[in-house]
């Protein structure tokens, strides 16, 4: 998949503009704080419909402004764009110039893996992290699971405003729907995991790491079947109460990622740290790719001034190994490996200039 034109309006600080983006891709290059990553973020918002960095939609507009308009034209001339009204505090999406009724119905349809220094979290921090990251993952993979998380949630979110409320029986109504979500989310998970082990030791191995990795799923077995659930919430009664909050289910687990026997999280280098988080993003690009049967843009933000040489090396020769369309950014055109030969555009205070010179 790549995309063919990209507009945006009123989005950060980026000037306005409509950007026809080289089918190889393109190297943003320009001082920090002008730009760059911004239009990386413009680029990802039709993934998901909300900002990569976590802000509020309110936040994502130029200060002041009404809001802000960003849209994706790939593929076969296919659009997926998005709008936000400030005064209305109100997002529309469309389709190819069709409004959808919900966001969750062009959720995936235009697909991008970014890659971003900030990414060593999904290694160094807890396991909220992780889920978030698998959650996501899976859900632009799989329909199914995406469906089967928006149910969770929400009838999670509805167990616990019971247990808040100590109505005990208003809580255990919901563990049905509960059961049947969490069941489906808990083995995709687990199988997901399983197919993965080998592909991630590979992508670790091809960025130079040595020593022996492996995933591991970390939750209850028993949850994959859904009768086994309400025996399980049962048990969690008076903890759930005291708390106020569901003990159970796969919004406690955790994806568990090991070298030589030790957790990296803890015992992982800074710079083994930084590889695995790498990894897990060019699986998370295999698995989609995969999955979906179209590759996504790669957006790559200044990650490679985070990596030794070789390192870099590395990951801009497994970069270049597959097909797409990557979009690159690095405050100097030298920190960007030569193996990555892109055409080179300057953005600076919001301008995108177009070609400022080609890759050496």
């Amino acid at each position: 998949m790549r995309a063919i034109d990209l507009v945006i309006r009123s989005f950060r600080n980026l000037a306005d503009a409509t950007l026809d983006l080289p089918e190889s891709g393109v190297a943003l290059v320009g001082p920090n704080g002008h730009g760059k990553t911004n239009l990386l973020e413009a680029l990802a918002y039709p993934v998901l419909f909300r900002s990569v960095r976590g802000s509020a939609d309110r936040e994502v507009g130029r200060f002041g402004g009404p809001g802000f308009h960003v849209a994706v034209r790939y593929a076969a001339g296919s659009t997926v764009a998005a709008t936000y009204f400030a005064a209305e505090r109100r997002k529309r999406i469309t389709l190819d110039g069709e409004e959808q009724a919900t966001v969750s119905a062009a959720i995936g349809r235009w697909l991008a893996v970014g890659f971003f220094p900030t990414d060593l979290a999904l290694v160094q921090g807890g396991a909220a992290e992780r889920r978030r990251w698998l959650d996501r993952m899976l859900s632009l993979a799989d329909r199914t699971y995406l469906d089967a998380l928006l149910r969770y949630r929400g009838a999670l979110a509805q167990r616990n405003a019971a247990l808040r409320a100590a109505d005990l029986a208003a809580a255990d109504a919901f563990n049905p729907a509960l059961a049947r979500a969490g069941s489906t989310l808990a083995s995709r998970r687990r199988d997901w995991v399983a197919s993965a082990i080998q592909l991630w030791q590979a992508e670790l191995a091809g960025l130079g790491e040595l020593a022996a990795v492996t995933l591991r799923y970390k939750g209850d077995d028993a949850l994959i079947d859904a009768d086994a659930w309400d025996e399980r919430l049962r048990a969690s009664h008076q903890r759930d109460l005291a708390r106020g909050q569901t003990h159970v289910g796969p919004h406690r687990d955790d994806l568990v990622l090991s070298l030589s026997g030790h957790t990296l999280r803890h015992y992982g280098s800074t710079g083994q740290q930084r590889s695995a988080a790498v990894a897990l993003r060019l699986l998370e690009l295999e698995t989609l790719a995969t999955a979906r049967g179209v590759r996504p843009a790669l957006l790559v933000d200044d990650v490679f001034a985070e990596l030794d040489h070789d390192r870099q090396r590395r990951l801009a020769t497994r970069l270049v190994s597959r097909p797409g369309q990557r979009i690159v950014t690095a405050p100097r055109g030298e920190d960007i490996p030569r193996e990555l030969d892109l055409p080179r555009w300057q953005v600076q205070d919001g301008m995108i200039r177009h070609v400022l010179s080609e890759a050496a």
